[in-house]
């Protein structure tokens, strides 16, 4: 009997997609990078008022990367929800920084404003919080952006 796949999160390619692929192979701007990437960095860039955007590898890298704009530094605490996946936390463990998780709330399933609330009293120092939407509903961001500002803490998501 053949079991029929059951997707978490099915991949989509329909649209521009396929003709985007088409022509980086056409054009052979396979590697290292080309005239797509250069367009949407631009554009991302003009997007948040001016400045400079860059593409990344991977979602990992672009964590990775705000950890390290953020100042996170060794045996800094970084918040991250407990629903998430490894790659949420991995960057601030790359720089020795210590993830401290905060609970899921259930509504979205995302991270809890009021466990975040809590988190801050036993981890009042807390510069960073990393958090994930989950399948493709967004947190209370609000309120999470609320609580960060209060403690001055930065927010990836």
């Amino acid at each position: 009997m053949e079991r029929k796949r059951i997707y978490l999160s099915s991949p989509t390619m329909h649209g521009e997609e396929q003709a985007f692929v088409q022509s980086a192979f056409d054009t052979n701007w396979v590697a290292p990078l080309g005239p797509n990437v250069d367009a949407f960095e631009k554009e991302m860039g003009d997007y948040i008022g001016g400045g400079y955007a860059a593409a990344l590898s991977a979602g990992t890298a672009a964590i990775h990367l705000a950890v390290i704009l953020a100042g996170v530094k060794e045996g800094d605490v970084v918040f991250a929800q407990s629903l998430t996946f490894a790659a949420s936390v991995n960057p601030a463990c790359y720089e020795k920084a210590k993830p401290v998780f905060i609970d899921s709330e259930p509504d979205t399933w995302n991270m809890d404003p009021i466990a975040l609330r809590k988190a801050f009293e036993l981890y009042p120092e807390t510069k960073l919080i990393v958090v994930a939407h989950l399948y493709g509903t967004p947190g209370k961001v609000d309120e999470i952006r609320r609580i960060a500002d209060e403690h001055g803490a930065l927010i990836v998501e």
